[in-house]
């Protein structure tokens, strides 16, 4: 080992993505840091209660790294999607996709927390300043050298309450001005609601009251009655890609690799999936900071990523838009859908596990 290198593995963020990384790769006996120590220049925007949607996927590379075990999550044994102001309805089950449940609900810094604390428990020093390393891993969030497309939208989160209380559905209601997202949380609903800038600002000046009943105006009464909301946030909307995503000795996995539209909840699903392929592709490597090995996880990752990628940013656009024309093409599809179980499978599963189950 050069002199100048004091560990296997330098992970920058120490975010979800970067802290089951580091599980992952103590598990193979390999010396990591987690580095948190640059500032996030997003930081203030990002709501205090976020929710977070797992796949089934992302729950088997949790237990697999050992830090599933006293989450408190919400399972979505069935999803519906329907769109505001025309006919056509899907309804996918945990069923049509042959796992236990089609994700997991919980709030994102509950999930931070479990992971730091066993990061720390396995012996994992998290560091605030730089690490000499033979490979680094950037975590941290989308750099300059990336492409990007701005949404022009804002996603409003907040937590509200119905009556009847939430149980296991997510619902996903696309809107002219954007996807409308509740998704079951101990007995309350995590909302994520895309629409513009203008109109975000004016849903969080909102009163409660008036908030509620644009909020049923735009989601209607399948899920209940809007009885309640908590205190409501927003993020602007981007797509954002890194070129490139491996450099000398140097990789990229996560939000460092991708930002997504929150449209399916893919973002830290296909985040999670970059850090299992990357374990698995350093696993016995004497060098972890090899060309060969990081060129043989960029291509592994290749199709995954574009695949996913492609399919958030064309449902993020193509229910935008309120013509009858569209509403009816859309229509059509949805209830294409609905009526073809096996294409019910195929698209749930392709959420799920990306290009390719897990083994």
């Amino acid at each position: 080992m050069p002199p100048d290198v004091t560990t296997d593995v330098a992970i920058l963020g120490a975010g979800p993505v970067g802290c089951t990384l580091a599980l992952l790769l103590r598990q193979q006996g390999r010396n990591v840091v987690l580095v948190d120590g640059r500032k996030d220049p997003n930081a203030s925007l990002r709501p205090a209660f976020r929710p977070l949607a797992l796949s089934h996927a992302s729950r088997l590379i949790l237990e697999r790294a050992g830090a599933w075990r006293g989450l408190a999550t919400t399972p979505i044994t069935d999803i519906h999607v329907s769109q505001q102001g025309g006919f056509g309805r899907t309804r996918m089950s945990a069923g049509d996709a042959g796992v236990p449940a089609l994700g997991y609900v919980l709030e994102y810094q509950g999930l931070l927390d479990a992971l730091r604390a066993l990061a720390e428990e396995k012996g994992i020093p998290l560091e605030s300043g730089p690490a000499h390393a033979e490979l680094t891993v950037h975590a941290e969030g989308i750099s300059d050298e990336s492409e990007s497309k701005e949404y022009r939208q804002e996603a409003i989160v907040a937590m509200v309450t119905t009556r009847p209380a939430a149980m296991s559905t997510a619902w996903e209601r696309f809107t002219p001005e954007g996807p409308l997202a509740l998704l079951p949380l101990g007995g309350h609903y995590g909302l994520v609601w895309g629409t513009s800038p203008w109109r975000a600002r004016e849903l969080c000046d909102a009163s409660d009251e008036s908030f509620l009943a644009e909020l049923s105006r735009a989601f209607g009464r399948r899920a209940g009655e809007f009885a309640a909301a908590g205190a409501r946030n927003r993020m602007p909307l981007a797509l954002r890609l890194r070129r490139r995503r491996t450099g000398e000795r140097s990789v990229f996995v996560g939000n460092a690799a991708q930002t997504l539209h929150p449209v399916a909840g893919q973002g830290l699903n296909l985040g999670m999936r970059d850090a299992w392929d990357l374990a698995q592709v350093l696993r016995g490597a004497g060098d972890p900071g090899e060309t060969r090995s990081l060129l043989r996880f960029a291509a592994l990752r290749r199709f995954d990523a574009t695949a996913t990628v492609r399919v958030t940013d064309f449902l993020a656009g193509a229910f935008l838009g309120g013509d009858p024309m569209s509403r009816l093409v859309r229509g059509f599809g949805l209830t294409a859908l609905d009526t073809c179980p096996p294409a019910r499978r195929f698209f749930a599963r392709r959420m799920i596990f990306g290009a390719s189950a897990l083994p």
